[in-house]
């Protein structure tokens, strides 16, 4: 009897300690973790091939000319396209704009938000106007820039896959950052 009281009060004594030593310790909570993406920053090379225009562009980039000036500037690491349309002005640069706006506005139904920033550089006669359009719209920034005589030309962004923007975001404000060098960098031949 000596032997089973021993035996029963080790393994109570036993299963205790394991008890009270098990949870040690406070718990805290742990910050949730994010997918955090770096691109690379691209040298500026320059586009002048055959078009009424030039401008510089992303060195990860590739340029497929679709004809008639229209150009599609793909980033496949990013699987994003900038879609380029040129169009020559001929008495229709309201129509030009128009259809150029509407383009933008179509997108308001799944946009959160759509800031747009006029541009202007009297110097090198370009005149325009950027759109960066939040949310889970099919694209987060367009852009049009003309001479208001003899050019005009449409850029867009859009991505391989459903606008969420939440998972685009970081490949978004770096194309749109490339985008907006483009504009600025925009020249028209003579």
């Amino acid at each position: 009897m000596k032997r089973i009281h021993k035996f029963l009060a080790f393994y109570i004594l036993a299963a205790a300690a394991t008890f009270f030593t098990a949870c040690g310790g406070d718990t805290s909570p742990k910050p949730d973790g994010f997918l955090r993406l770096d691109y690379e920053l691209g040298n500026n090379m320059h586009f002048n091939q055959g078009c009424p225009f030039t401008f510089d562009y992303n060195s990860f980039a590739r340029i497929k000319d679709k004809g008639n000036c229209n150009l599609l500037i793909e980033y496949p690491k990013m699987k994003a396209t900038i879609y380029l349309t040129y169009k020559p002005v001929n008495n229709n640069l309201d129509l030009l704009i128009k259809d150029a706006e509407k383009l933008t506005y179509e997108h308001v139904i799944k946009a959160d938000n759509i800031n747009t920033l006029p541009y202007m550089n009297k110097d090198s006669k370009v005149y325009g106007m950027f759109s960066s359009v939040g949310g889970n719209a099919a694209t987060n920034a367009q852009f049009y820039v003309t001479d208001s005589v003899h050019h005009f030309v449409t850029g867009s962004m859009y991505f391989y896959a459903r606008p969420n923007f939440d998972s685009i975001m970081p490949a978004a404000a770096y194309i749109k950052n490339d985008m907006q060098n483009l504009v600025e960098s925009i020249r028209w031949k003579k």
